[in-house]
């Protein structure tokens, strides 16, 4: 074999491989575009084993069905998926002998619980999806070790309600994603110490209010979507700790009312999704308050579907101001269906 070449192969848990010495970049797209490549040189992958990328880094592996769940890990796992075995609970030891591993993937299980004791062997984990399995709740504990994880996804679970100590020790997270759940309320001080969340998912729960302090940790919060849920009331100051806010998504909600200072400070919103909402008007200085990413608009966002900045002088922003019926009634004819919710909105 050549320096720099990488090798993928099928692997079972009984046999052990010799690691490739190309440094490759660890992540899912990458493990995928090997599978392609691999797959248009006529390379089959043996679908009854796991599939194997060997570089200098360590290896990295992925099973799903009909491969057997892997019961034994090359020492030096850097990338671990195994993913749609339906599993309730995972292996206790899985993780065992495989400290350097960063990325772990096991979406679209079953999962009921974790272990408290789950990530104790991983301290150098920085990714963990948990996307669409059937957890409740979290052990308190369980990132005790998890100082380097950057990026949690818990989405589409059966969260009901969350716990501050459930996320304990978790000091480098950027990505926080708790979407497609069934959560109702939020605790306070939820993330009154990730500092340096970039990403927050909130969308698709059943969320009616947020705690007023929700906001009082993150100092680079760049994206936050709240879409999906049941929220009446956009609280004043409650964005007014994220000036660094770039995507905010409150689509989908129940809004009726916003307040007069909802926006104030966003200096650098690119983009702001307010559409199939209840709202009939707005406050008189609201979209002023946006100071200059609301500088293009005319009449206010519900009546422009995108407002770009103009010369390159301010910040560009995309501003989805109303659904269907939002921008017929801002016209002054109501969607069909719609009169008695809309005829009274209004840009001011």
């Amino acid at each position: 074999m050549e320096k720099g070449e990488a090798t993928m192969s099928s692997w079972s848990p009984e046999g052990k491989q010799s690691p490739g010495s190309w440094e490759p970049h660890l992540c899912r797209i990458l493990f995928l575009l090997l599978l392609f490549v691999v797959s248009a040189k006529g390379v089959t992958p043996d679908p009854n084993a796991c599939l194997v990328f060997h570089s200098s880094n360590g290896s990295s592996i992925s099973c799903q069905p009909p491969a057997k769940f892997p019961h034994y890990l090359p020492a030096d796992t850097i990338y671990l998926a195994t993913e749609f075995f339906n599993l309730t609970q995972m292996p206790a030891d899985i993780l065992q002998g495989i400290p350097n591993l960063q990325e772990l993937h096991l979406s679209n299980n079953q999962l009921e619980d974790l272990s408290a004791k789950f990530l104790l062997p991983v301290p150098q984990l920085k990714v963990l999806d948990l996307t669409r399995n059937a957890l409740k709740r979290l052990p308190p504990g369980l990132f005790k070790v998890s100082a380097a994880l950057h990026t949690l996804v818990l989405k589409e679970n059966r969260l009901d309600i969350l716990d501050a100590s459930w996320l304990r020790g978790l000091k480098a997270l950027r990505h926080l994603d708790l979407s497609g759940n069934q959560l109702r309320t939020l605790p306070r001080k939820l993330l009154a110490n990730f500092t340096d969340l970039h990403i927050l998912d909130l969308g698709n729960n059943q969320l009616q209010t947020l705690p007023p302090d929700l906001l009082r940790g993150p100092l680079k919060l760049e994206w936050l979507h709240l879409e999906g849920n049941r929220l009446q009331v956009l609280e004043e100051g409650f964005l007014a700790p994220q000036p660094k806010l770039r995507y905010l998504f409150l689509n989908n909600n129940k809004l009726t009312t916003l307040a007069a200072g909802a926006f104030r400070g966003l200096q650098v919103l690119d983009m702001l999704d307010l559409s199939n909402n209840s709202l009939t008007s707005v406050p008189e200085g609201l979209w002023a308050s946006l100071g200059k990413a609301a500088g293009n608009m005319k009449g206010g966002p519900v009546c422009s579907r995108h407002v770009r900045r103009r010369g390159g002088s301010g910040p560009q922003t995309q501003l989805v101001g109303a659904g269907p019926a939002e921008r017929s009634a801002a016209r002054g004819s109501p969607a069909p269906g719609q009169d008695h919710m809309h005829r009274g909105l209004r840009c001011l």
